[in-house]
């Protein structure tokens, strides 16, 4: 499993009304036809609200409003199979320019596992803009402690201890216990996992006590953790993080594993290059602000921003990378 963990590590370094067709979202170099704020822009989150797909389109649409870059940018939810209704949606509005999906590897994983029709490699990528590291998570009232008392547990009874994640099989918090059991010893066919639709299910599951503990984001889990609701016992990072920085890495606990998420968003297939250029100049603005700066500090998220065709050529590296890394498990 540690070549599975290198081969995940690996490629991982490198919203609620739908508009049917239409027009393309008109611009010159980043603003309206006027030179203004582009309008009528509308992204997609293809989970529930709440989570982070949810986080990091909401928070660019407000940055984007509030730096008048864009002027009424509708985020709309479109939940189901792990992102890949959202997908397929977004593949069905072939040509519409005013219409994007925020997504990530999740959606990657889903494609395969859901058995998608649509696939991300037909969509129009746009840009990646953050990597995440994992979390592992209990609620305030666990027995657990630190990492190595709730490894202990689940060492001696893998079955009985339930891990949920805010993705679907495939996808990162999925990946991420699989490859933490085997770090530690477990066989992964043991874990019981438990899927939910986005970290605005997962919360829920973590605090009332449905699964023994959570892995995910931690971006996911920040405002809890300052309610005192939630304990993060280990990052999975290379380093501490500075949103939570009082809690180790796995590898400070002995555990051998990194593990990174990433988000991006894309556009339907057959845009037109004015409509792609509109939404990476839009894009591109709002991450050279001070707010979008902070939003990176406040969520634990590590910069990431590349667009275009640096981003198509990662996404089409993610894809396959994935699809060969599900196969390996049995899922694809």
């Amino acid at each position: 499993m540690k070549s599975l963990a290198r081969a995940f590590l690996g490629m991982a370094a490198a919203v609620t009304v739908l508009a049917a067709g239409g027009c393309g979202a008109t611009a010159d170099k980043g603003g309206g036809a006027d030179g203004g704020p582009v309008a009528g822009l509308r992204l997609m989150v293809p989970n529930s609200p709440g989570g982070g797909y949810d986080t990091t389109a909401r928070s660019i649409a407000k940055i984007m409003e509030d730096d008048k870059i864009a002027s009424g940018v509708e985020v709309f939810n479109l939940s189901g199979a792990g992102g890949t209704v959202g997908l397929q949606r977004t593949v069905n509005e072939k040509g519409n320019g005013k219409l994007a999906m925020q997504m990530g590897l999740g959606v990657v994983g889903a494609s395969y596992t859901q058995k998608s029709p649509a696939k991300l490699t037909e969509t129009t990528p746009l840009a990646k803009v953050i990597e995440e590291p994992g979390a592992i998570v209990v609620a305030k009232d666990s027995p657990y402690r630190t990492i190595t008392d709730l490894v202990t547990a689940w060492k001696a009874d893998p079955k009985k201890l339930a891990v949920g994640g805010g993705s679907s099989p495939g996808g990162p918090d999925h990946l991420l216990p699989m490859q933490l059991a085997q770090a530690v010893g477990i066989d992964a066919r043991q874990v019981s996992y438990v899927s939910y639709d986005g970290g605005g299910e997962l919360l829920p599951a973590v605090l009332g006590g449905k699964i023994a503990f959570g892995a995910s984001g931690v971006g996911e889990f920040l405002d809890q953790v300052e309610a005192g609701q939630v304990r993060v016992l280990a990052v999975t990072s290379d380093k501490r993080i500075d949103a939570v920085a009082d809690v180790p890495t796995l590898k400070e606990s002995g555990v051998d594993l990194i593990f990174t998420n990433w988000r991006g968003i894309v556009a339907p297939p057959g845009i037109t290059d004015a409509d792609r250029q509109t939404w990476i100049d839009a894009l591109t603005k709002m991450h050279g602000t001070d707010a979008w700066r902070a939003e990176l500090a406040k969520h634990g998220w590590t910069d990431a921003f590349v667009t275009g065709d640096q981003f198509a050529t990662f996404l089409t590296d993610q894809d396959k990378a994935v699809a060969d890394i599900l196969t390996g498990l049995g899922l694809a």
